[in-house]
């Protein structure tokens, strides 16, 4: 093994290390990633709340498992591939060891950490954006079609895995045409490579044809719920902190486009950039969105600081520079990681309440980060509904039936209780809900706000409230389980015309 690769190796060790030491061992899994675990045993060509791509994976974690070891692996291999690509991207343009250990560096501590703790989406679209970018670099480089071919397989399986990926399309697009790169558009090869995007989507497309587009219906709660509360003002200000501790390497990175000879043919990734934050700014995206915009960039400006730094004096700033993103890492780590329990995060914003400003998506500002306390209350959740199902005949079909897709896919996950499978009229369970079975029992899992009705309790001979969610800091709390035994009237009839009306509102 030579000097890079033993090097290249050890920033990847160093890597999915930090990412098992960043969340305390008190946390339970993310609302998130119960849903996506959950789609492994509905495998299909797309779901009403992403496309297909996260199930495969999911199914891959059930088969090794389903473990919360594996559960936390897959995100950081996301990220350690795309240090992998801008490692690559870093040698195809002739830069240093030191300008890839920078570059490295550089990502290692930064806000990717904080998305590849979580089994979501978001770290493989970074990667798939970074891929994106590298192909394209390697044929301006080159100008092989081959390249091309490659753009467009990153395409395909990035729209498979975050429809977010249509956005960086449409920043490329008149990124090409500002400069010298705009006769790509003459290469025959370029629309032959889109079309096997398209093929690689088109599974799902399809699928969203044939299931009256859910994504727009997803779309627009994205829109009612959670983006009307974002601000364009912070979305831009939120850029400069996912990188805040590396900041002068972007920053160098867009100057060299126009400085350093050799990078003036890459210009496409500044204007790129540009035109993309501007979409994203327009629509009024959530901010971590745009973060796959970032890590190409390190390259150009990972070997433009080297080049800085070639002169005798440049030898002391060398190292320097390396530590000052891990220094400032260590230091707001404590504000923005579960790195203790709830009530360690509650004195870290008690001493900095301007640094950590918890504001969820519904616009309220809270005690703790929304990604923590959506990561509180599941294993109690469970064990309750364990005790609520334990308590039914056990000749009886009894149905669990929750709030929300959190609830019910971290019951599926951490139920002691074999073949028990709770469902929701939330998200993609709408579409998993088996009526193939009389319904004798039902448990209800309601929110704190959302209390069992007298109309509810009348429909069965007995009720019994099992408990609720105890941890204050959970974003579960007070949620009730209700035990209701022995149905007097039809639940199925009940609850198919629920499903009815709630399949009626995805095709609105």
């Amino acid at each position: 093994m030579n000097q890079r690769n033993l090097f290249l190796f050890g920033f990847i060790l160093i890597k999915f290390i930090l990412q098992y030491l960043l969340i305390d061992s008190g946390y339970d899994l993310h609302r998130d990633e119960y849903l996506h675990l959950d789609q492994a045993h509905h495998l299909a060509w797309g779901f009403i709340s992403v496309p297909p791509l996260t199930s495969w994976f999911s199914y891959l974690i059930y088969l090794l498992g389903n473990s919360e070891f594996w559960v936390k692996f897959f995100p950081a291999l996301f990220g350690a591939l795309t240090i992998l690509l801008v490692w690559k991207a870093i040698e195809r343009l002739g830069g240093s060891l030191y300008a890839q250990s920078l570059a490295a560096i550089c990502l290692i501590f930064s806000s990717m950490a904080r998305l590849n703790i979580l089994f979501q989406p978001n770290s493989l679209d970074i990667l798939a954006w970074t891929f994106v970018f590298f192909a394209l670099l390697c044929f301006i480089q080159t100008g092989k079609n081959k390249w091309l071919y490659w753009l467009g397989i990153g395409i395909g399986f990035g729209f498979l895995n975050k429809y977010n990926i249509a956005f960086q399309v449409l920043g490329l697009f008149p990124a090409l045409l500002l400069t010298s790169e705009r006769k790509i558009f003459k290469i025959p090869h370029l629309y032959t490579a889109f079309g096997l995007a398209f093929l690689i989507a088109l599974p799902n497309l399809m699928w969203q044809v044939k299931n009256d587009f859910p994504v727009l219906w997803h779309m627009r709660m994205l829109s009612q719920y959670q983006l009307v509360n974002v601000n364009r003002l912070d979305f831009l200000t939120d850029q400069f902190f996912f990188f805040f501790g590396s900041s002068f390497v972007l920053i160098l990175a867009l100057i060299s486009y126009f400085t350093y000879p050799s990078f003036r043919k890459y210009q496409v990734f500044f204007w790129a950039m540009i035109f993309t934050l501007a979409i994203f700014t327009y629509f009024k995206a959530k901010s971590y969105y745009a973060i796959g915009l970032y890590p190409i960039h390190y390259a150009f400006g990972a070997i433009y600081l080297s080049y800085l730094l070639r002169k005798n004096w440049g030898k002391y700033l060398k190292p320097v520079m390396m530590i000052i993103p891990i220094i400032l890492f260590i230091l707001t780590a404590p504000m923005t990681y579960p790195l203790g329990d709830a009530e360690y995060l509650k004195g870290v914003q008690s001493r900095h309440p301007d640094l950590m400003e918890n504001r969820w998506e519904d616009g309220e500002l809270h005690d703790l980060p929304q990604d923590f306390a959506d990561m509180l209350g599941w294993k109690e959740l469970a064990e309750k509904v364990d005790l609520a199902y334990s308590k039914a005949p056990a000749d009886e079909y009894t149905i669990i039936m929750c709030d929300n897709y959190g609830q019910a896919g971290a019951i599926n996950f951490y139920t002691k209780t074999k073949g028990l499978r709770a469902v929701t009229m939330n998200a993609d369970y709408v579409n998993w809900i088996d009526l193939s079975r009389k319904i004798k029992n039902v448990i209800l899992v309601r929110d704190a706000y959302d209390a069992v009705s007298e109309r509810e309790i009348s429909f069965f001979e007995k009720s019994e409230e099992i408990g609720t969610i105890t941890d204050p800091n959970a974003r579960e709390y007070g949620t009730i389980i209700q035990l209701l035994l022995g149905a007097k009237t039809d639940i199925n009839g009940i609850l198919a015309s629920e499903i009815e009306e709630k399949r009626a509102e995805l095709i609105e």
